[in-house]
């Protein structure tokens, strides 16, 4: 399979109501808001979206309903992870794809497996879900482990439906390595805004990105001149988002964002514990970036 996951990705927040409850109609104008400013897919149901926090018949309906609002415009990647090989691969096995054109898949988290074992792991997850396209997430500040570069080529060169892998070690040699050594069809998708530029420069195919929730019309212009060659525009329109970088992250994921979205006005500051909302300070700060589509 060749990938089809480039461009600007957006890792979708859920947001909520002021009871806490997930409020539907917030996610249904942010995916038109994403989709409006140029986003190229949606990934639904990661890190940034809570997705721990969510019960599974919650993870279930906000699946549902955001593939229902993205009404195929746009393909949409699903967040299907963990650290059960086995529960995963049954979980995997028993899933309703329709709607659903690829999945994201983490780094087996807490027990700290071996490049063997996450080899193996991926193996099982590729062979379960079969003819659905597989992204690799590599994220060891958030799963304890790092996954190397010779053991993701090595399952982009054995596996056919592992297709990309979403990089946020914030190794950038190990990210070009991949990106400069991958198999023809095979993408390096930026796990960190702030790297994106640099690493379309150096072959990467897009992001998977946190800002594109509240500025997706910007952040996209930014990563398409990347990828057209054109770095002048890129590294410009970089150079002025350096600040919202910092932000967006300096009281953790997705306090920054959220904090930001709700100076827009597309949805509510309210996280779920043990995730709290950004400092007073930072909040204020990012008011700065209101204006910005």
């Amino acid at each position: 399979m060749n990938n089809i996951f480039k461009g600007l990705g957006v890792a979708l927040i859920t947001p909520f109501c002021a009871d806490g409850s997930v409020d539907f109609a917030a996610l249904q104008s942010l995916i038109d808001y994403q989709i409006e400013g140029g986003v190229d897919f949606l990934c639904v149901l990661g890190t940034t979206a809570e997705t721990p926090c969510l019960t599974s018949q919650e993870r279930m309906a906000v699946k549902d309903a955001a593939i229902d609002a993205v009404n195929g415009r746009v393909p949409v990647l699903l967040g299907m992870g963990g650290n059960n090989t086995a529960a995963l691969v049954q979980e995997i096995k028993a899933f309703d794809f329709r709607g659903v054109d690829g999945i994201l898949s983490v780094v087996p988290y807490y027990n700290k497996p071996s490049q063997e074992g996450m080899c193996l792991h991926f193996k099982s997850v590729a062979e379960a879900a079969s003819d659905v396209p597989v992204v690799l997430y590599n994220v060891p500040g958030r799963t304890g482990v790092n996954m190397l570069a010779d053991t993701t080529l090595k399952l982009a060169r054995e596996v056919d439906n592992i297709v990309a892998v979403k990089e946020a070690s914030g190794n950038v040699e190990q990210i070009v390595s991949i990106a400069h050594n991958a198999p023809e069809g095979f993408g390096v998708l930026s796990g960190d805004d702030s790297l994106t530029c640099g690493l379309v420069a150096e072959g990467a195919c897009g992001v998977i990105s946190v800002v594109g929730n509240a500025v997706p019309r910007t952040f996209a212009e930014m990563v398409h001149c990347a990828l057209e060659g054109d770095s002048a525009e890129a590294r410009e329109i970089d150079g002025a988002l350096k600040e919202l970088y910092r932000l967006a992250f300096a009281d953790g994921n997705p306090a920054g964002i959220k904090a930001l979205l709700a100076h827009k006005a597309l949805c509510r500051n309210v996280l779920r514990l043990p995730l709290v909302a950004a400092s007073a300070p930072v909040a204020e700060a990012l008011k700065a970036f209101a204006g910005v589509d």
